[in-house]
């Protein structure tokens, strides 16, 4: 099966869940163009409160449409957008992919995985129980954060539903995701 786009969703504000749009434009070491987390620094509230001067490592949420399917599974209704994704993703395992990762995305953009989006309350206050559905335990008994990936933006373009996404694996020796 290739990877593709399922859907592309931003937000001016500083909210939850992000609208579907048509297309999102991603806009080279910024983000998404137009929304809220889109910028050099750190957006997330949170962090910026910490260290408003951090890089921002997190312009670009990836969530992989499986994990709806998942979560739909044991009762919860989700579509894209709704966990804050600004791409919706299907036929990747993005949990999977290390650090620095490269995604082409259609056929200009091109994003850098930097890590794993670690759940938060927000997600529970969206629906009950949401947060410890994303959460799960491998074989040894570490934690597995499913909520989607974080990247930054290499090249910029326009991002549709339907466009492939192309994986460039990192040189070296891989690098496993972390929280950013």
């Amino acid at each position: 099966m290739n990877a593709v786009i399922k859907a592309v969703s931003l937000s001016s504000r500083h909210a939850f869940s992000k609208a579907n749009v048509l297309s999102i434009r991603l806009i080279e070491g910024h983000g998404v163009e137009g929304d809220a987390h889109m910028g050099v620094t750190v957006k997330h509230r949170s962090r910026v409160a910490k260290d408003p001067s951090a890089p921002n490592l997190r312009q670009v949420h990836l969530m992989h449409a499986e994990l709806f399917d998942e979560l739909q599974a044991l009762g919860f209704s989700l579509k894209a957008g709704d966990m804050g994704e600004n791409v919706t993703t299907h036929g990747v395992d993005l949990l999977a992919l290390p650090v620095g990762t490269r995604l082409k995305l259609g056929d200009e953009a091109v994003v850098e995985v930097t890590g794993l989006r670690n759940p938060c309350s927000q997600i529970d206050k969206f629906q009950p129980g949401l947060m410890k559905a994303t959460l799960g335990r491998d074989a040894q008994g570490g934690l597995i954060r499913k909520a989607g990936v974080m990247a930054i933006v290499l090249a910029g373009g326009e991002v549709r539903p339907g466009d492939t996404i192309g994986v460039e694996l990192p040189q070296g020796a891989p690098r496993k995701l972390e929280p950013v």
